[in-house]
């Protein structure tokens, strides 16, 4: 495994087993972490690994956003399934970590909708998409403003998390969704979280492009 494939792997492991483990502390513990702590939690954890790996690897973190910035021509299909790989393994020894931890948690964290399912379709492809925009904008955005894109990007999962979370779960990422239903067997809804956001992705390149062109996607030859 290269530098960038283990910075992928190191920091999804580091966003599942905290964001997931927020969940897991909270309800082992109630009270003490709360829902805004949750949320909290996955922005600071987003934010801590974007500078933490984010020269290595880009700190994609997320099949999703790794799925967009392909999209978008800011990565390259060679990284597309090596970087997803490492995502998926490193999501999956999180919640290997907290299984052994906490046995007999029933979710591990694992999101799942509250109310009709076509609610958090619905929302976890328009959060997704808001994500993958934003990420994309702070790419090309002044030079000024680039410095603090991890902290932008972590700002707004905190934010959509706190807002979105009691609905969704406010995953917007599919391995973070996928390792806790797979070992904790939550399965039933799992549909939701492995496509919508992708959708959402999908949607985000060409909004970006309409509205920062020609910046948001690059040209062919500049992922070659």
């Amino acid at each position: 495994m290269n530098r960038r494939l283990f910075a992928e792997f190191v920091g999804t492991f580091v966003l599942v087993f905290a964001g997931t483990g927020a969940i897991v502390f909270d309800a082992a513990n109630p009270g003490k972490i709360g829902h805004p702590g949750i949320a909290l939690t996955f922005g600071l954890v987003v934010m801590a690994m974007a500078y933490a790996v984010g020269s290595v690897s880009g700190a994609h973190l997320n099949p999703a956003v790794t799925f967009g910035l392909w999209l978008a021509r800011w990565t390259p299909g060679r990284d597309v399934v090596p970087f997803i790989v490492a995502q998926l393994l490193g999501a999956f020894a999180a919640s290997g970590l907290l299984f052994a931890m906490f046995p007999n948690h029933s979710t591990l964290g694992a999101t799942l909708p509250y109310g009709p399912p076509w609610h958090s379709f619905v929302l976890e492809a328009w959060l997704t998409a808001v994500l993958v925009f934003v990420i994309l904008a702070v790419s090309v955005a002044k030079p000024e403003v680039r410095p603090l894109g991890g902290a932008i990007v972590g700002g707004v999962i905190a934010l959509e998390a706190l807002f979105a979370g009691p609905i969704s779960g406010a995953s917007m990422n599919p391995a973070r969704s996928l390792a806790p239903a797979i070992i904790s067997g939550s399965l039933e809804h799992l549909w939701i979280y492995l496509t919508a956001p992708f959708i959402g992705a999908l949607i985000a390149v060409p909004v970006c492009a309409c509205v920062q062109q020609p910046g948001c996607c690059r040209t062919k030859e500049a992922c070659t």
